[in-house]
């Protein structure tokens, strides 16, 4: 069955909030969002879970397996209401004094597989940031530790998310799309994230919201699910004209 969720940044409990009203407000058939677990943020992941846990049928926590402590609790695992998790590598923090394990993304799902089996857990896909090979490889890993499906980097062209559907063709996938809007935006994602621009992208919210539905149409058609990230944008303009595309 498609699916569809939105990710909200938890910058902090009246922001998380307000964008969750926003979201109802827009789409309110939307059933799903995830909540990645930023560093710089005192709002982590799972306490966010639990603030939107009454406006969705499931709230999907990230989970960073470099700050999971391999003698320590499973974060999640004590709410009653959570019934899927995605498990991320995460990057180092760049405050040093903060205490990070040396765990592997497949480590950490094979805990969660063995401890809390009630969770569906899933993984990252990311084909930008080294060889897809090895991507593929680290894939499988996460599959056979327990993983139950994976989330995509947000993908910015066809050729790329045809090659990916390709290579996950039969893998439950989340595929990932988020607005890029100006020089700054397309900056970051090249910067932070490695991605390799089409030559004609075109950093506009016509042209992003024109990709969207296409995408989106063409990966619920065949049955997979998406998942929009709306960074730096206002909620309204990128989720109302995509209504159409995202409805069950």
């Amino acid at each position: 069955m498609s699916r569809v969720s939105i990710e909200l940044v938890p910058r902090d409990e009246e922001t998380l909030r307000r964008e969750i009203a926003e979201v109802r407000a827009c789409v309110p058939f939307i059933d799903t969002i995830n909540i990645p677990d930023i560093q710089r943020f005192s709002l982590r992941s799972c306490a966010a879970a639990k603030i939107a846990a009454p406006d969705f049928k499931s709230v999907v926590p990230h989970i960073r397996a470099i700050e999971v402590d391999p003698h320590g609790p499973l974060p999640g695992v004590d709410d009653p209401k959570l019934t899927e998790i995605l498990v991320v590598k995460g990057d180092p923090p760049a405050d040093l004094s903060r205490r990070v394990y040396p765990n592997t993304s497949d480590a950490i799902i094979r805990r969660y597989a063995r401890e809390a089996p009630h969770l569906k857990v899933y993984a990252a896909f990311d084909p930008y940031r080294r060889a897809p090979y090895k991507e593929l490889e680290d894939l499988a890993r996460k599959r056979e530790a327990g993983a139950c499906g994976f989330f995509t980097q947000p993908l910015f062209d066809f050729r790329m998310l045809d090659l990916c559907r390709e290579w996950l063709r039969d893998e439950k996938v989340f595929w990932g799309f988020s607005p890029v809007i100006g020089p700054k935006s397309r900056s970051y994602w090249e910067t932070t994230n490695h991605i390799v621009f089409p030559h004609d992208f075109e950093p506009t919210m016509e042209a992003n919201l024109a990709f969207a539905k296409k995408a989106i149409r063409e990966v619920r058609s065949g049955g997979g699910s998406v998942y929009l990230m709306p960074l730096r944008v206002k909620l309204a303009n990128y989720l109302s004209p995509l209504e159409e595309v995202l409805r069950p």
